[in-house]
């Protein structure tokens, strides 16, 4: 069984076009890709995959929507959701359509999946997942009056909004998933993270204002499936060290505790890789035998070892 996590670009046309119909046109491209992975007919798949820019937009459409048009202001785990069904429709009929044109058997379903997270994470304190689109200069100070909070983002030349995103704890939709997934339906699961819920003092769940990140929504849903391997697709062909420096060196392989090592030492900023290595090494150190990141385009690649980068015990 295979889990394979989806990044933002994966679904979002790479010239930052974010029309519905420009989305729809890349992840038909991501698809192809993925179908691609289950042509030796080996593996019993999942997928997950991102929303920030998506719950971003969806968030100022709500807000916007309450300021000047008098209708209901969506609290941010409701965004989350709607995302999740929303995406999981695009990916779930192109995935169905990239299947079909490739001669495979396959049925596909969205699982709208909630993921306990402790209301007491320091998370909620210390704002950090980047969601939405970048922002120009000269309206963050506009946009902090209202209350949201910023932070620049070097790699795009801009600002965007950040959010607090606590540690996923449960998937409380787990076994559904599972048995899903034992019938032979690809299972599309924890889209962008998972909706964020905590429990009460009776048990009860409740939402939680928050996005988890998805990466490690990923290897905890890989753990609890008891998943033979973990693929995190994005748009870097592997890992490096000094990245974006004259010192930058590719990564074939990284074992757990160099992988830990490196990541105290900043080498793989929270924002972007620092995520993807976390969850891979708890995937390996709960047992799971291939966590690989890789480029989406060489996915198969990737999974076969020859592109790509390994982490691995020791």
């Amino acid at each position: 069984m295979l889990v394979v996590a989806l990044g933002g670009n994966a679904l979002q046309s790479p010239t930052g076009e974010d029309s519905v119909e420009a989305d729809f046109a890349r992840t038909r491209v991501t698809m192809t890709h993925l179908a691609s992975l289950l042509t030796a007919g080996e593996w019993r798949l999942a997928v997950t995959h991102g929303n920030g820019p998506q719950v971003g937009n969806h968030l100022l459409r709500s807000e916007l929507a309450h300021m000047h048009g008098d209708l209901p202001d969506l609290p941010l785990e409701v965004c989350v959701a709607d995302t999740q069904g929303g995406m999981g429709y695009m990916i779930q009929q192109c995935l169905t359509n990239a299947l079909h044109d490739a001669d495979l058997p396959g049925v596909v379903v969205t699982a709208v999946t909630q993921v306990v997270v402790d209301p007491h994470d320091p998370a909620f304190a210390e704002p950090t997942k980047p969601v939405g689109e970048v922002i120009a200069p000269e309206r963050v100070e506009r946009l902090r009056a209202q209350g949201w909070v910023l932070t620049e983002d070097h790699k795009r030349g801009g600002f965007r909004r950040v959010v607090p995103s606590p540690d996923p704890r449960e998937i409380v939709e787990a076994e559904a998933i599972r048995a899903i997934v034992d019938q032979g339906v690809i299972a599309i699961a924890v889209g962008g993270g998972g909706i964020p819920v905590a429990q009460d003092e009776s048990g009860d769940l409740q939402g939680s204002h928050a996005v988890i990140d998805k990466d490690l929504a990923s290897a905890l849903l890989a753990i609890d499936l008891d998943a033979d391997g973990l693929l995190i697709l994005t748009d870097v062909d592997r890992v490096a060290v000094g990245y974006g420096t004259p010192r930058e060196q590719p990564l074939d392989e990284l074992a757990v505790t160099r992988a830990r090592e490196l990541a105290a030492r900043g080498e793989f900023p929270a924002g972007t890789m620092g995520p993807k290595i976390e969850a891979l090494c708890r995937f390996v150190e709960a047992g799971g035998e291939l966590a690989a990141v890789g480029a989406i385009d060489k996915s198969r690649e990737v999974l076969a070892g020859s592109s790509g980068t390994r982490v691995v015990p020791g």
